[in-house]
């Protein structure tokens, strides 16, 4: 199947290529009506879309229809998407994937679209499906091309060529597939999770040097004054030398505890 072709026409497009031409391998493609494709000089997939136009000028004669491909177009049919798709050349190979594309093109303009999003029912879209595809039944009692024709009946029947070729019941356990595959969301193409977001780094921090560090120097001339101030205040002079020494070592113990627990400190003397 032609990957632009949609998931739930995709389906149905296989059903419909089994329903019509008994198959729905690559040999369905190379199908024309009757199974004559034997009589062709070459497979029709190795045609080209003109080729292919030409040749069935001959073949409703011969072959009593120009139904031809997994679709069994027309010769009708393929002139007319000629002239609705300018895209769509003449030296083009009938090759399966072009099928695909044209059968979808004919699936849209029998509805497919509106039936996917409700606005036409089931009864609604089968009935179109039998307009294009005779050997598709309608899903109720209906005018036909030629007569009145019941559930289950070729909108065709009463030509003498065409009839219903599967039952109404399979056709609507299709359609049911067709919805659901279609009204799923897309899968995304990677279904990797997509990558988690990379951190911007944060510089860390710089440290001054202890040198230049207005904390540092801060506790220092602290210290240095209360010793001075001590001195001078209460008059340790006085005291007994060891009492002296005693008052020094609480006062600078307590000055180069605050001292040392300074980050940049602490990493200049290589502690943690």
């Amino acid at each position: 199947m032609d990957k632009t072709v949609p998931p739930g026409a995709a389906i149905l497009l296989d059903f419909i290529r089994e329903t019509e031409v008994g198959k729905s391998d690559r040999a369905s493609y190379d199908v024309i009506y009757g199974h004559n494709e034997d009589k062709l000089p070459k497979p029709l997939t190795a045609m080209t879309y003109g080729e292919v136009v030409d040749a069935q000028k001959s073949w409703t004669k011969r072959f009593k229809s120009s139904a031809a491909g997994g679709y069994q177009f027309m010769r009708a049919t393929l002139i007319d998407l000629a002239n609705a798709m300018p895209s769509l050349r003449g030296d083009q190979l009938f090759e399966p994937d072009l099928q695909d594309r044209l059968g979808y093109k004919l699936l849209l303009r029998r509805g497919y679209a509106e039936f996917i999003v409700g606005k036409i029912d089931q009864v609604d879209f089968g009935k179109r499906l039998a307009q294009e595809w005779a050997s598709f039944p309608v899903l109720a009692a209906t005018q036909g091309d030629k007569r009145l024709v019941k559930r289950g009946q070729s909108y065709y029947a009463g030509d003498g060529l065409n009839k219903a070729l599967v039952r109404p019941e399979k056709v609507e356990a299709v359609l049911k597939r067709v919805l659901e595959a279609a009204r799923q969301p897309h899968e995304i193409e990677d279904d990797a999770a997509p990558p988690a977001p990379i951190p911007v780094p944060r510089p860390e921090p710089q440290r001054k040097p202890v040198r230049k560090s207005g904390r540092f120097w801060t506790w220092l001339l602290t210290a240095g004054g209360t010793i001075v101030t001590a001195l001078k205040e209460l008059n340790l002079v006085a005291l007994d030398w060891r009492v002296q020494i005693a008052i020094l070592v609480v006062i600078v113990g307590f000055a180069v505890y605050a001292i040392t627990s300074m980050p940049a400190v602490r990493e200049a003397l290589g502690l943690k």
